[in-house]
């Protein structure tokens, strides 16, 4: 009776085990609704606006899902097919389905299951003739640590206009437009808008501290957008477009307070908040690098020089 009982314990203790394991491996990321039509109904994201489509950083795509690596940088290459185009998988990453279309072959995360897009051999893109075609949606990308990179975040009103400035400036190696300051998590672009949330739209900033400084930085925030108006920029008005520097590092801080006391003193009564920065919650792929993808310029954002 006693190994009867013995056994029952061992396989209960198995059981609650195998459980566990499975409860962990169900801990995915939250997914906003258009990642959700992609990455869990299959869906397409439309070419040529993706935000990983013409990345060249050094680094690793993981799944936008479960944060499986799946892609190198250095397997990525250019297909002019609309999106990102990979000759290479991370070995075990990927898994080969035939496609509903009896034609295809779709290529889903391993190790979640997720819809990355499909795959196709004998194009002759490569030496490998393969060509991974990856909705940027489904991804994440991870960069290469680089001692010499440094981020910063600003907030100035619409985030395309903020980002349109730094994306070309000297030294700055990636942007990314999205919600920082706010009460709730992973925000969307809509809830942002009813001025709710508590967020600003800002823009993450990464540059090369070899080629530019946090101080030219800071600078060119103050000289592309009015840092006197209160409560919005321009005609777009809300908390949401408020005017802030979410700071890093206490070398950060100092830097934008001294500027703040530089325009002080030439006579401006500058709008501009400093906080330390919160999490940040990079908004939808639609949002990236707006105005380039539109061929257009900002309508608030214009540069004057001041320093």
């Amino acid at each position: 009776m006693k190994t009867n009982q013995i056994i029952i314990m061992l396989l209960l203790l198995v059981s609650q085990s195998a459980c566990t394991q499975t409860n962990k491996k169900m801990k995915y990321n939250q997914l906003t609704p258009e990642e959700q039509a992609v990455i869990l109904h299959k869906a397409t994201e439309r070419p040529f606006v993706g935000e990983y489509t013409d990345n060249k950083a050094t680094g690793v795509y993981v799944c936008k899902q479960c944060d499986a690596p799946l892609y190198r940088s250095e397997d990525k290459f250019e297909s002019h097919c609309g999106w990102p185009s990979f000759d290479d998988e991370i070995k075990g990453a990927v898994k080969r389905i035939p496609d509903a279309d009896g034609q295809r072959t779709e290529i889903v995360c391993a190790n979640c299951g997720g819809h990355l897009g499909h795959v196709f051999i004998g194009e002759q893109y490569t030496a490998k003739n393969t060509r991974y075609c990856v909705n940027s949606i489904s991804m994440k990308f991870i960069p290469a640590k680089n001692t010499n990179m440094e981020t910063a975040y600003f907030a100035s009103g619409c985030f395309w206009g903020t980002e349109y400035h730094f994306m070309k400036a000297k030294g700055v190696k990636e942007t990314t437009v999205g919600y920082m300051g706010g009460h709730t998590q992973h925000p969307t672009y809509k809830e942002v808008c009813t001025g709710e949330t508590g967020h600003a739209e800002t823009t993450e900033v990464v540059f090369d501290t070899t080629q530019t400084s946090y101080e030219d930085m800071v600078k060119l925030y103050f000289e592309t957008h009015d840092f006197t108006q209160v409560g919005g920029q321009g005609p777009d008005i809300g908390d949401q477009y408020r005017s802030v520097i979410f700071y890093t590092s206490e070398a950060q801080k100092q830097v934008a307070e001294k500027y703040i006391d530089i325009l002080t003193n030439k006579g401006y009564k500058v709008a501009t908040i400093l906080e330390k920065a919160p999490e940040f919650w990079p908004a939808e792929d639609y949002h990236q690098e707006y105005y380039d993808k539109k061929h257009g310029s900002p309508y608030c954002h214009i540069y004057r020089k001041i320093f």
